[in-house]
């Protein structure tokens, strides 16, 4: 999953919303995560899905969509 947030304290609060989101839906933990708002990029691991987070101008500089450009995109 790939998307975005705007600043350095929105790229925090999506993390946190995800993990504690997941945490209390499903009771998923993730097994790693590497990254911080700092560095406008963050990826948890949930060994299936890779979450990545990206401040805006990240995203764009780094468009990991292109990596897998056929595959599907799914609307959340």
């Amino acid at each position: 999953m790939v998307c975005s947030a705007t600043s350095e304290p929105h790229l925090k609060a999506v993390s946190s919303g995800i993990r504690e989101g997941l945490h209390k839906e499903y009771g998923l933990s993730p097994l790693a995560s590497e990254g911080s708002p700092n560095s406008q990029w963050i990826v948890i691991d949930y060994s299936d899905v890779l979450v990545h987070i990206f401040h805006s101008d990240k995203r764009e500089f780094y468009a990991l969509e292109n990596l897998w450009s056929d595959a599907p995109r799914v609307a959340l």
